[in-house]
This record gives C-alpha cells, structure tokens and sequence, in this order.
C-alpha cells in the first residue's frame, strides 16, 4: 500500500490554517471560511478521482464511481467545522483520510463492485446556531425547518447565512438521500479520550455513539442571614445541589460507558454572607445504551427527590435535550476487526461519549465508527495531536475496510 500518513498529516494543517481568529483555529458553518474549506477539500476530491459537488445544507460532498456508474455507495466522512479555538483533527481527520484512500485506488486504477461517497459535513459543532448535526440531518433527510430561524450572535438568522452562503433556505429538502443510496457509513475519528493510549493501542472499534440526555435541575430553598440561622434550621438550596452533585458522581461511577457531567452552577442571590435561598445546575448524562442511561436518570430522580425532601427544598427538573444511542452495525464492526487484525492489531471495541455524524446518519444506514489514538486523550483543544506512525495506521485500516467492504448478507 501506499504511504498515506504526510499527505493527510499536510492537509490537515492546510485545513488548519483556514480560521476566522489568526493564533486559533475557529471555523463555523456558512461563514467565509467554511466556503475556502469547502473548496479546499473539493479540489483535493477532485484529484482523488471524484465528482465534487456542494449540496443545498453546505456539506461538500465527493463520489467515486464503482464498476457500474450509479451503484449505491458506501458513505465515509467527517463534519469541517470546529468549535471556538479548536484541534485540528477533530473531524477534519475523517473527511481528509478517506479522500486520500479514495485517492489511492484511484491512482492504482481500482473500481469497486459499488461507488464510494466522501462527506464533509458542514456543521456537526453545533456553535453558530446552537443545533448541531445540521449538516448530516440535512443529508438524511431529519432537517428541521424550524431552525432556520435560530440567530447566531451577531443576529444573524440561519436562513439569511444560508443565502449568504449562495444557497437556496427552501432547498435543503433537496440534500436528503434515500436509504437505497447506501450500503453503509464508516467514519475515522480521533477518539477524543484516553482509552486507547492507555490500552497502548492505535486504534479502536466503536461499539455505539452514546445517548445523551441533558436536563436543568432548580431548586428553591430559603435565603436567610449567615450568622443568625441555625445550621440545623437552614433550607439552603445550594447544599442540596451539592448533594445532588454528589449523588450523580456516586451512581455514574463504575459503569463501563456511563458518565455524568454537571457542568454550569448558579447560586443566588450570591451573597457572601447570605443563605443561597436558590440553586440550579445542569445535568447532561450519556451511556453507549438506552436503557442504562434512563435507569440512571430515573434512580437520579428519586435520589433528588430524597434530597429535597430531606432539606426541605422545592425541586423542578426540566429536560431540554436527548439524544438516542447509536449502536454501530456487528456487520461493520466485523469487518473494521479483521482490518484492524490484519495490520498485527489486536482489535479493541469502546463506546464513544461523544457525539458524532452518525447520530444523524443512522436514520438511512447502517454505521461504524474506527477511532484513533489522540495523545493524552486531549480533544476540543488546541493541544490536540497525533502521531505520523498512528496516522498511517489508522489510514491503512480504513483502506482496507474499503477494499476489502462486503455489502451486508440479505436478512
């Protein structure tokens, strides 16, 4: 096989350069830098063999002929834009590696029994308009209208971005694809965690993009005067958000996949020397299964509720997001196995607790994810590395799951 590792290593640090802040690496979707990334990463499809197209959303997308023009395609890619001073693999890997895969059969002359389609979606960060995945609900036909509407900070609406961009608001139904188009989605990723280093591995399989669900807790206690209440008399609405800190770190604790995160605090009336008579935080919950993550929210409930009763505090929890899990497909995640076996590794499954396109995706295919050592685990974060000798390791595992793909056994 060729050597893949400088030419996407190069590239992405050409991505790199493309920034709305000079130091730091922002990109964000239907801005000025997403169309230079977008062209970018056209023309490097282009040379890779590809047709390459920009559809109604902004994703830019690229497709490699099989053997018979129009056969259904296997999908790979990865979302371009970043969050605020971000890595520059993020993502960005994804969509870079499997142009270059693309680009080497294509240099050897190879046709596959079915065409290959490179995304890269244009917002999956969610950090302009506060909706994430549009680019990839776009092409799986989940947009919501409804979001055209959200403003970024500047005010500017979704839908007058989209014009900005040179795209049609009302089109973006026209983005959507059909399950029939293809046989599956493959998407190479960093992991975004220390798993992998510490198993002294280069590479992963996933076994499930996590479900998430997010919730606001609030609290309403008594405020009162620090040196007159009793400890015992007190209705102190931040202690009883501390114990329900506590309690989320005690029941997500030693479960494989299942972490809990509070992360926003507030207190009021935020006085040093005043009894915070209200509280609130957030709660935002993932596991790679369903049914762990709701039995662990329902358990969570029940401990707050005790907690309330205990301190007599008032409790309200209002959701605001949830997500479902993802499972990856046992017939991809087989073959990304014996890739991965054939490079002399020994193939190791995680879950990922992060969010991917494939959340979107899985509405009209089947997927799977590879993921790659990141060095200490550091992503969403300038800091963020891999090396030359992963890099090629995870690039030729994923060209073999190409060329080597079987389309799924008829059920």
């Amino acid at each position: 096989m060729t050597v893949l590792a400088p030419e996407i290593l190069a590239r992405l640090d050409a991505l790199a350069a493309i920034t709305a802040e000079p130091g730091k690496l922002t990109r964000m979707f239907l801005t000025p830098e997403h169309a230079r990334a977008n062209a970018l990463v056209s023309g490097w499809m282009t040379q890779a063999g590809m047709s390459a197209r920009i559809d109604a959303i902004g994703n830019v997308v690229g497709r490699y002929e099989g053997l018979a023009p129009g056969a259904p395609a296997l999908l790979l890619g990865s979302h371009l834009d970043t969050i605020r001073d971000a890595g520059r693999y993020d993502g960005m890997l994804g969509v870079v590696a499997a142009i270059a895969c693309v680009g080497d059969l294509h240099r050897r002359g190879v046709r596959l029994p079915f065409a290959i389609e490179v995304v890269g979606f244009g917002d999956e960060e969610g950090v302009r308009f506060g909706a994430t995945l549009l680019g990839s609900r776009a092409l799986a036909g989940t947009f919501d209208p409804a979001l055209l509407d959200r403003r970024d900070d500047a005010g500017i609406s979704m839908r007058a971005a989209l014009t900005s961009f040179g795209l049609d608001p009302d089109a973006i139904a026209t983005a959507a694809r059909r399950r029939e188009d293809f046989l599956g989605y493959l998407e190479f990723h960093i992991e975004q965690g220390p798993v992998l280093e510490q198993q002294g591995l280069a590479v992963g399989r996933v076994t499930s993009i996590s479900g998430a669900t997010r919730l606001k807790a609030m609290i309403t206690g008594e405020a009162g005067h620090a040196g007159t209440v009793p400890m015992g008399s007190r209705r102190d609405a931040l202690a009883a958000a501390a114990a329900c800190i506590l309690a989320v770190e005690r029941l997500c604790s030693g479960i494989p996949g299942l972490v809990g995160t509070v992360g926003r605090i507030e207190a009021g009336p935020g006085e040093v020397n005043v009894i915070p008579g209200s509280a609130g935080f957030t709660l935002d919950i993932r596991a790679p299964e369903d049914g762990l993550r709701h039995a662990t929210l329902a358990a969570l409930e029940a401990e707050f509720a005790a907690i309330a009763v205990t301190r007599s505090v008032a409790l309200r929890l209002e959701p605001f997001h949830d997500s479902p899990a993802a499972p990856c497909a046992p017939w991809l995640m087989a073959q990304i196995d014996a890739a991965i076996a054939a490079e002399g590794i020994t193939p190791f499954a995680l879950a990922s607790g992060a969010g991917h396109d494939g959340l979107a995706i899985q509405a009209i295919a089947d997927i799977a994810m590879i993921f790659l050592r990141c060095a200490g685990g550091i992503s969403h974060n300038p800091a963020e590395a891999i090396s030359l000798g992963d890099a090629e390791i995870g690039a030729r595992v994923l060209l073999r799951v190409i060329e080597d793909f079987k389309e799924r056994a008829a059920a």
